[in-house]
């Protein structure tokens, strides 16, 4: 029989594991079921966490170290990835990331966005000839407005976080148009986790301040916020907003810039960056081609991929529905391997998943995983192992 060529490419599993640690662990797992088989690692990032870590890996560079505020104010490590290229990567997540808030301090009414301003301060005072940002993971939910203060606008509600939006006009960001010029000379990339809107059902408000901590209430004070901000957003802009001929130049200005893909990304983060001239684009299908996806997709039997949780979100942009997309076009199976799943087989058959399996059998067994989360992964992969090792042969 001939070995199966399997590659393992999953993204970080939230704050257990890291990429590379989730993709170890797997091998660990899928070598114990089918040792002969060849086993390939590439751990990927959707310009959430771990994106300038699994960019340094492939792409080489130097890692400069920095201190930016947290999304409570306080002061937290980061780094910047001075690319080979000349471009500088940095990472949103390392500013204003959930895990950087306390459970008890969790309110993205009233955290900010301003570390990821500063992170951007330190990446052009390099004179970079690119700048890529990834968005994802984030604490905050005030589309940028914090973002905007630290790169030197001036407006006392910006930086107090989504719920001081409320009212905003277009005199508490008079200084946007200047702000702009300040970044034409600089090609600004926006690498978003998730190609959701700013506002809406979906939007960063509605699909995802629960999880930051927000009640319903407070979610839906978010959305009349962020609606405020952008509004007088685009009025402080006034004709300096490009036409985007694929977006559909005849719809007003401020709705082609929120319901962009990825607008929504980060509590809005894509939104606030695109007003600096920044392109939205998909941060998958970014560090796929940058780290060469295809390649090994091509030389392979059987992918395997996943994250800590695998939901709605993953079908809109994550990291796993990527690899599917991609996997699909040269007829090889993609399984997902998550912590949780809760997508069904109708949806997984949709995304091009052959497969999906959680790592724990019941919610009983959660906390159990989360104990040992490698230990975990590494068991559910060899019993997945021991079904698509024999599939593949």
């Amino acid at each position: 029989m001939q070995p199966v060529r399997v590659l393992l490419a999953p993204d970080s599993f939230g704050t257990s594991l890291t990429a590379a640690q989730a993709a170890a662990a797997e091998a660990e797992g899928w070598r114990r079921a089918a040792p002969a088989d060849e086993v390939d690692l590439l751990p990927l990032a959707d310009g959430g966490p771990g994106f300038v870590d699994t960019l340094h890996a492939a792409l080489g560079g130097r890692l400069v170290p920095v201190t930016v505020s947290s999304p409570i104010g306080e002061p937290v490590p980061a780094a910047l990835l001075h690319a080979p290229d000349g471009t500088v990567y940095v990472e949103s997540a390392q500013a204003v990331g959930l895990p950087l808030v306390p459970l008890g301090r969790r309110d993205p009414t009233r955290t900010s966005s301003r570390g990821v301003g500063e992170l951007l301060a330190h990446a052009v005072a390099a004179s970079p000839r690119r700048v890529v940002v990834g968005l994802g993971g984030s604490a905050t939910n005030d589309a940028g407005a914090g973002m905007l203060a630290a790169l030197g606008l001036r407006g006392e509600r910006l930086g107090a976080g989504g719920g001081a939006l409320t009212g905003a006009t277009a005199d508490d960001l008079a200084g946007l148009r200047r702000l702009r010029d300040r970044w034409r000379d600089v090609e600004l990339l926006v690498a978003t986790d998730v190609d959701v809107p700013l506002l809406g059902l979906t939007g960063a408000s509605a699909g995802f301040a629960p999880q930051k901590g927000a009640t319903p209430e407070q979610a839906q004070a978010l959305e009349r916020a962020l609606d405020d901000f952008a509004r007088a957003a685009v009025d402080a802009l006034g004709d300096d907003v490009r036409p985007d001929l694929l977006a559909g130049a005849s719809r007003p200005a401020r709705q082609r810039l929120t319901a962009a893909p990825g607008a929504g990304a980060a509590g809005g983060l894509g939104f606030g960056l695109a007003l600096l001239g920044g392109r939205l684009l998909p941060g998958a299908s970014l560090v796929a081609d940058l780290v060469g996806l295809d390649a090994r997709i091509a030389a392979a039997d059987v992918v395997v991929t996943g994250e800590g949780r695998f939901d709605w979100q993953s079908l809109h942009g994550k990291v796993a529905s990527e690899v599917a997309r991609r996997a699909l076009a040269y007829g090889v199976p993609t399984v997902v391997l998550a912590g949780q799943v809760l997508v069904g087989r109708r949806e997984l058959a949709a995304a091009g998943v052959a497969a999906a399996y959680a790592v724990s059998d019941s919610p009983d067994d959660v906390p159990a995983a989360l104990a040992d989360p490698a230990r975990s992964l590494a068991a559910r992969a060899e019993r997945v192992a021991r079904t698509w090792s024999r599939a593949g042969t």
